[in-house]
């Protein structure tokens, strides 16, 4: 009768309601077209063993959901580990030394070596709540050195998948896209090596971490079709990981590049090609 009770209260924790995402929008299962809410979101969420999800950097409401997500999932089981594209190795050491700190320290993205490139104002609540969990915070992408190793020489990435000529054709449109087309032609094979090991990095490190794991990249690193997870097949896994992309509304996202599309309303588009363009020429 005891062990029934225990098991009545477990079912029931499980299925508490979770506090509303601070923004509107909405949630598509990709796999059948249908929408669903956040709270059944985050219960089929909290089933996977590893977990990719999906944001547009500059996009603010995309942070606070992440931090939305760990909180609810964080009531439907424990977290195992937090991966960030945005640390590298060489400040896990740093990483490791502010958690086990009594507190934060005052200067914390001084602490952790945070890069200027990562907006502080936008991935600090992210971190400041991983800091003070349970469970690891865990760098997921290369450092600087790595990257132009890889830049000048990639050695040959391994798996059918990931070395696909319809992947590769992808990435190097969106490689070009992303440069506004000022990237001249003979850097491209160097561009896509570098963003195929970058991809390859994090889902080694999501297979090694604690499980459940979750992985916070960019849309296209977590994009089933040509990201994390299929390095994650071509790594010998059985199963992708579950894919959650955050986007805004009016963007296009299939069955194949994820599970679940959480739209988020539409900000005003940014000239990034104006901006890019001026940065060439100042080289």
């Amino acid at each position: 009768m005891r062990l029934l009770l225990i098991l009545a209260l477990t079912a029931l924790a499980a299925c508490q309601s979770i506090a509303p995402p601070p923004i509107g929008g909405r949630i598509v299962d990709l796999r059948n077209g249908q929408a669903v809410t956040p709270q059944v979101l985050v219960e089929r969420a909290a089933k996977a063993p590893r977990l990719v999800l999906g944001e547009q950097h500059d996009n603010p409401d995309h942070h606070l959901l992440q931090v939305w997500l760990l909180r609810a999932l964080a009531g439907q089981r424990p977290q195992g580990s937090l991966l960030l594209e945005m640390l590298t190795p060489s400040q896990q050491p740093r990483i490791d030394r502010v958690r086990q700190s009594p507190a934060l320290p005052e200067d914390l993205p001084g602490a952790l070596g945070w890069s200027p490139g990562w907006d502080w104002s936008l991935y600090g609540p992210v971190v400041e709540f991983a800091l003070v969990q349970d469970y690891p915070l865990l760098a997921a992408n290369l450092d600087s050195d790595e990257i132009q190793r890889f830049y000048q020489q990639a050695p040959g990435l391994p798996g059918a998948r990931s070395n696909a000529d319809s992947v590769k054709r992808v990435l190097l449109e969106q490689i070009r896209e992303s440069h506004c087309g000022l990237l001249p032609e003979s850097q491209m094979p160097a561009m896509l090596a570098v963003q195929q090991q970058r991809d390859r990095r994090m889902a080694e490190r999501l297979l090694q971490a604690p499980a459940p794991a979750l992985l916070f990249a960019g849309a296209w690193h977590a994009r089933r079709d040509v990201g994390v997870p299929l390095h994650a097949l071509d790594l010998g896994e059985a199963q992708a990981p579950t894919v959650i992309l955050l986007a805004q509304e009016g963007s296009e996202v299939t069955a194949a590049m994820a599970d679940y599309a959480w739209f988020t309303p539409a900000t005003p588009p940014q000239d990034y090609c104006a901006q890019m363009r001026e940065r060439f020429q100042k080289k």
